[in-house]
C-alpha cells in the first residue's frame, strides 16, 4: 500500500512502471543490438577495405560497432537490474526501487522511479510522466531515506514527498 499525504491518490503500480521501463530499455537494446550489426557488416565488407592509409570507413564502422556492443551489454545489465526490482518489499524511506512522487508549493506533483540505472530515462504510466534517476544523481542523493511529509529542495524547487510507492 502506497504511503499518501494530502487528497491525491493515484492507482499506479510500481509494476506498472517498473515494467514501462523495461520496455523502454528493451527497446533502446534492440536498436542498439541492429546499430552493432549494421556497423559489423560495414567494417568486414569487402567494398570497404581500405585502399589506402586515408581510407578509414571499415575501421570507423569497427569502432562504431565496438561502442554499440558495449551499449547493448550496459543495457541488458539495466534490464536486469529493474527486473530484480520486482521483487522488492515496500520500504518507508526512499531507496533504489522506490516510486515518488513530489509536490511542489502550487500542488503540482512530479513522479521520480529511483532505479540503479537508467538515468534520464523518462516513460509515461496511467498518462502520468515517470522520470528515473540514480542514487548518485542530485535529485536521488537528495531524495535517499527521506519519509513521506519531509521536504527536499531539488534545483530551484522545494517539494514536498507526497507519495512513496
Amino acid at each position: 500500500m502506497p504511503h499518501l499525504i494530502g487528497e491525491s491518490y493515484t492507482t499506479m503500480q510500481k509494476a506498472d512502471v517498473i515494467a514501462a521501463i523495461i520496455a523502454a530499455l528493451t527497446d533502446q537494446r534492440d536498436h542498439a543490438a541492429a546499430a552493432a550489426d549494421q556497423a559489423r557488416e560495414t567494417a568486414t565488407s569487402k567494398e570497404n577495405i581500405a585502399e589506402n592509409k586515408y581510407d578509414t570507413l571499415g575501421l570507423e564502422a569497427a569502432y562504431l560497432a565496438h561502442g554499440q556492443s558495449t551499449r547493448v551489454q550496459q543495457l541488458t545489465g539495466e534490464i536486469a537490474a529493474f527486473s530484480a526490482m520486482l521483487d522488492l518489499q515496500p520500504a518507508d524511506s526512499v531507496r533504489p526501487g522506490s516510486l515518488v512522487g513530489l509536490e511542489d508549493d502550487c500542488g503540482n506533483l512530479r513522479w521520480l522511479f529511483i532505479g540503479r540505472g537508467a538515468a534520464g530515462l523518462k516513460v509515461t504510466v496511467e498518462l502520468t510522466e515517470i522520470f528515473v534517476v540514480t542514487p548518485e544523481s542530485p535529485a536521488g542523493q537528495g531524495l535517499t531515506g527521506l519519509n513521506v511529509g519531509e521536504v527536499v529542495c531539488l534545483g530551484q524547487t522545494e517539494y514536498a514527498l507526497h507519495s512513496l510507492i
